[in-house]
Parts: structure tokens; sequence; C-alpha cells
């Protein structure tokens, strides 16, 4: 019979934010620390979006079945929900979870960003090892984190969430967007290693970029790996950990059919990374190549009314194309909005009523534009 895998359940209590409330989170471990490689998983950031929750219980299941059979090879942190703040934020019935109403702003925002603090303290120790400069830099971080003193529940949180990260080989924020296809933001240095998690996934696009603005959470965990290795040019820093956000396509997509096909998908992708045993098959052919996050630009609102689109979702536009047209029902006017690039449609709004400055729609295309420069989100 096969030595089982272990799994632990860890529960983490969040200071009280108001009399008489407190929050926990709740992450599952699966496999031995240090035994190999190391993956973090979460979902649920932005508590709105739900097909990461599907997901997660389709992997639960998955990863339970592999620990019975003792073939974790490393180890996994799952989260199946890692925002319990915006879990409870519920007004009039509607749920809002993507940014905190204590004032606290996107979910998804404001992590710690280490690169320069870390670059002051070890680069006298860095060597010309790979490997050993990995440990420092993963030690050195624990201990930048171990120091901070968080008042805030919001602060709590995200320090919480990236001291389970920091050291992780692979990281994985699972987002979804309104309606969208399956795609991935994604440090530019980390490609084309991570072309497996885009094939496995069927993503339709990968956007790359080293610093989109906001300090987003895979961004914080790659991050100070890309500027240590711009920083000490002459010693091996690898991008040691493959720190994504995956967008689970759209907030309606919570089906059993795709939360299983996504499941499975990291299942396979975790096998071809050495965290689990087990042969995953070859790997699917790449939907699209990677593209720079410039090259993607996000058509908005320039008027109020009911938003009427005249493509859909994979449509391949050229600059100029009608994309949708915006109808003020009193005076009968339609406003266009047209495409800037030349690309496909990767994200569309669920809703139809629009204020001046909404966004309408992604296009991806391929050549990096001109205004798109600094902050590169959509809040």
């Amino acid at each position: 019979m096969p030595t089982p895998s272990p799994i632990r359940r860890e529960t983490i209590a969040l200071p009280e934010a108001s009399l008489g409330t407190q929050r926990t989170w709740t992450a599952l471990h699966y496999g031995t620390p240090g035994q190999g490689p190391k993956a973090y998983i979460h979902t649920g950031l932005h508590a709105d979006e739900l097909p990461g929750l599907l997901l997660c219980d389709h992997l639960g299941r998955l990863l339970d079945a592999v620990a019975a059979r003792g073939e974790i090879l490393g180890e996994i942190i799952l989260v199946p929900f890692t925002n319990p703040i915006g879990l409870g934020q519920w007004v009039n019935g509607t749920h809002l979870g993507r940014f905190e109403m204590g004032g606290a702003g996107n979910f998804n925002r404001g992590y710690p960003v280490l690169g320069p603090e870390v670059a002051q303290r070890i680069g006298h120790q860095l060597t010309d090892n790979a490997a050993a400069n990995v440990t420092l830099i993963r030690a050195t971080m624990k201990t930048i984190l171990a120091d901070l003193q968080p008042v805030k529940e919001m602060d709590h949180l995200r320090l919480t969430i990236m001291k389970h990260a920091i050291d992780a080989d692979i990281a994985l924020d699972l987002h979804c967007d309104t309606r969208a296809l399956m795609h991935l933001y994604l440090g530019t240095p980390l490609w084309p290693d991570a072309k497996d998690l885009a094939a496995d996934l069927g993503s339709h696009a990968t956007l790359l970029a080293e610093d989109s603005g906001g300090s987003s959470l895979d961004e914080a965990l790659g991050g100070p790996w890309w500027h240590l290795a711009k920083a000490f040019p002459d010693k091996p820093i690898p991008p040691a950990c493959l720190a994504t956000t995956v967008e689970l396509r759209g907030e309606s997509d919570v089906t059993d059919a795709l939360a299983a096909q996504d499941a499975a998908a990291l299942f396979r992708f975790l096998q071809r990374r050495g965290v689990l045993a087990g042969d995953p098959g070859p790997l699917p052919a790449l939907i699209n190549d990677a593209s720079d996050l410039t090259a993607s630009d996000l058509l908005v609102a320039p008027v109020p009314g009911v938003l009427v689109y005249k493509v859909g979702l994979g449509d391949r536009v050229k600059k100029g194309d009608l994309v949708a047209e915006i109808v003020n029902p009193l005076t009968h006017e339609r406003t266009p909005i047209t495409a800037t690039t030349d690309g496909f449609i990767l994200v569309m709004r669920h809703t139809h009523n629009v204020r001046p400055g909404f966004q309408v729609a992604k296009v991806v295309g391929t050549e990096p534009l001109a205004h798109r420069q600094g902050y590169l989100l959509s809040d």
C-alpha cells in the first residue's frame, strides 16, 4: 500500500476590524514542505469572481485522490477563497467584492514591493551559484515580510497571502473578467517558459508586462526576481517564481463542466512541473502567442447610454472597425466605438448601462501602442 501524502488545514484569524467581528483565512496544505517544487494556488481575491471557487472544489477533489495514493511529489497550498473580507460585502442583496469598502481600494493592488529592499540587504552576499542565490533571496524576502507590522485588517490579509506564496516556485492567482475568453497576465521574463501553463489552460491571450502598475499580487511575487536580475547583471538570478494572474473567462462562466476542465488542466500542469506524479500526456498546441500588454487597448465609453455590441468574443477586428454603439433613446443618437488597433476581442462588458469612462472592450493586438504607458490595468 502506498504511503499517503500529508494533508493539513490551516486557519488564521484576521484581527477584528470592528467590535464583535472577526474573519478567518483558511488554506489547505498538500505534501511535505521542502520536499519538491512548491505551488501556491488561490482564488477569490476579487471575491465576487466565482469561477475559481468552483474550480478549487474540483481541483481539491483531484488532489485529495492523489494524496491518498502518495503521488504528491512537492508541496501545494490551495486556498479556495482567499478574501473573507470581500466575501462578506453585500449591499441590498448585491455582492461587491472587487473593492474593500473600508477605503483600501482594489483587493488586488497595493502589495509590498520587495525588490529594492532585498537588493540593499543582499548585494554583497550574492555568488555565482544560482541555486544559492535563490535560497538567499527567498530567505531575505521572508525576513522583510516578518518584520512588517500591519494594522488594518486588509493589510493583515495581504501579508498573510504574501507570507504563504513568497517562496513558491509557482503562484497562481485565479480571477475572471466580466465576459471574456481564457487569458493570462504574466511577467515578461517568465515567457516563453510558461508556455506549458498557457497551452494546458487553452489561454487565448498571454499579456506580458514587467510592471503594469498598482503592484498587483502576481507582480509583487514575481517582480523582485527581475528587479534583482537587473540590479546585479553579473550574478545568476533566475525568475524563480512563475507568478501569474489567470483570468477564467467571465463572471457567468460558473459551470461544473468548465471548472472540471480547468482543474484537469492545472492538474496536468502540476504534473509537468514535477509537483505531482503521473504522465500529463502531450502538451496541447498554443492557441495564440504571447503579446506585450501595451499592444492591448481598452475601449471606453465617451458618453452615457445603452451599450449595443456589433462584435462577439474572439472576433477579429481592424483599426477603425465598429465594435459597439452607445444609444441615447431620447435623441436616437448612436455614438460609435471603434477599434484602435488590429486584433481580436478578448473582453466585453456584461452590463449594458454605461457611463463615460466605462470600459467597453479589450482588443488584443500585436504592436505596442504609444498611448499605453504607465498604469496598464483596469480598476
